[in-house]
């Protein structure tokens, strides 16, 4: 059975429960009815609920969260819906009036704002915000797991054992992918550890790991770099000799491209390290489109990028060729 206080020691205090009271409301074939926001959540329901849910995600692949704008589709699917999660933590900002009306009617968690606050990382322009990339270290998304868990409970508690067995088997699978990520991270020599990307949505990662992160854009997509801003990270690159930079599957690479170009100008030259899944995970079907193979891939590409030593195809051998 799931063990929060196992889960939670080291990241937090207190016991993590999901009150949502609710009366059960079913599709015909029995399964619960899950509409998620990420592509994040909707895989870690699927690997929770099993067969005993049908999940929708509403963003897929290359999907900017921070900029999403819910169709009339998603409001009727997210309607129909026995249970609704999302992100929250203001990542989702473009639907957070339309799901606090939807909360009104239907089951809706966000299941990131269970990461107690003294774990969450401040947000360096909003008073009482925070970043809301929690998925980037994987010991804080064993919560969000726990959060699912117990969202899926309050809609179906008959299933309540087949629940929690297979979330404490994602649990484990968690922690083989902290200490794989652990290891290989720690390949990379200290003085490469500095991760430059698209936006700052690795600031959890560089937490957990040991890494320094900088962030062209700010923690959402939608606030752009200005000239100042862009011209201070040419000179970190030039000065630091920072030779590899990262871009991200779903925010355009326009801004990476400008820093390697300055750099070039001040003749140091800086190449892409790979491309990373930030708020969004790779294409359905494939190994990289679950929440595991998504951390797997980026952190086997930051290893290798910044002159680390990596397996071939990551931690189980599962990851595409050229990843």
């Amino acid at each position: 059975m799931l063990n929060r206080r196992t889960v939670l020691k080291g990241i937090g205090g207190g016991v993590l429960a999901v009150s949502v009271p609710v009366t059960p409301v079913l599709a015909a074939d029995g399964r619960v009815s899950v509409v998620a926001t990420t592509g994040m959540i909707a895989d870690t329901v699927r690997q929770v609920g099993g067969d005993l849910v049908a999940v929708k995600a509403l963003m897929g692949p290359g999907v900017d969260p921070h900029a999403y704008r819910q169709t009339r589709t998603d409001i009727v699917a997210m309607a129909k819906a026995d249970l609704v999660l999302w992100n929250g933590l203001f990542l989702e900002a473009q639907m957070e009036d339309v799901l606090g009306d939807l909360a009104r009617r239907t089951q809706v968690e966000a299941v990131a704002e269970h990461v107690p606050a003294d774990n969450r990382i401040a947000h360096d322009s909003y008073t009482d915000r925070f970043d809301p990339h929690v998925w980037m270290d994987p010991a804080l998304w064993k919560i969000v797991v726990l959060a699912v868990s117990d969202a899926l409970v309050a809609v179906a508690p008959q299933h309540k054992s087949l629940f929690s067995e297979n979330a404490d088997r994602m649990l484990a699978d968690l922690d083989n992918l902290i200490a794989y990520s652990s290891n290989v991270l720690a390949t990379v020599p200290e003085g490469a550890r500095v991760l430059v990307t698209a936006h700052d949505a690795f600031n959890y990662f560089g937490r957990a790991f040991g890494f320094e992160v900088i962030g062209i854009q700010g923690i959402s997509t939608e606030s752009e770099a200005g000239l100042n801003r862009m011209t201070e990270l040419v000179d970190v690159l030039v000065d630091r000799k920072i030779s590899a930079v990262f871009v991200e599957s779903s925010v355009s690479d326009r801004s990476v491209r400008a820093l390697i170009e300055g750099a070039a100008a001040q003749d140091w030259n800086v190449r892409v390290g790979g491309e990373l899944f930030s708020d969004a995970m790779g294409a359905p079907g494939t190994y990289e489109g679950t929440y595991i193979g998504m951390i797997d891939h980026n952190v086997t590409v930051i290893a290798a990028g910044l002159g680390g030593t990596v397996p071939d195809r990551g931690m189980n051998g599962k990851l595409s060729v050229g990843s």
